[in-house]
């Protein structure tokens, strides 16, 4: 086969797959939601306190394709008013690293957009 060939489907597969992810994990609070629920197992109010300006409905929704996707798991526990609990699922944590990296990258570009900001008052 062709080598360029063959780097047009590497790309194309390499593309593809971050579609899937990017699939998986846009919009606004996945990722947060996943941040947060990696320190542990929370219930759905602990988690709208922990993410800043999520609304109740949305929280729903976003559990529920998290959940739908593998990552999060849902537990109803037996008490009086009934209690829900969130956890990350094995798979969930396998984006622990993913997440921890994104992390570190947005310190750096935060630095550097202050640092480029600071440079322009001086101007």
């Amino acid at each position: 086969m062709d080598k360029e060939l063959l780097d047009m489907d590497a790309c194309s597969a390499h593309h593809l797959a971050i579609r899937d992810t990017m699939d998986v994990l846009s919009g606004k609070w996945k990722i947060r939601l996943i941040g947060s629920l990696s320190f542990g197992k929370k219930r759905f109010m602990e988690l709208i306190g922990s993410i800043d300006g999520i609304a109740a409905k949305m929280l729903s929704k976003e559990l529920q394709e998290l959940e739908l996707n593998g990552l999060v798991k849902r537990t109803v526990l037996n008490t009086k008013p009934v209690t829900v609990e969130y956890e990350l699922t094995e798979y969930g944590y396998s984006l622990k690293p993913i997440i921890k990296e994104m992390a570190s990258w947005g310190m750096q570009h935060r630095e550097r957009v202050i640092r480029a900001m600071s440079v322009k008052e001086k101007v």
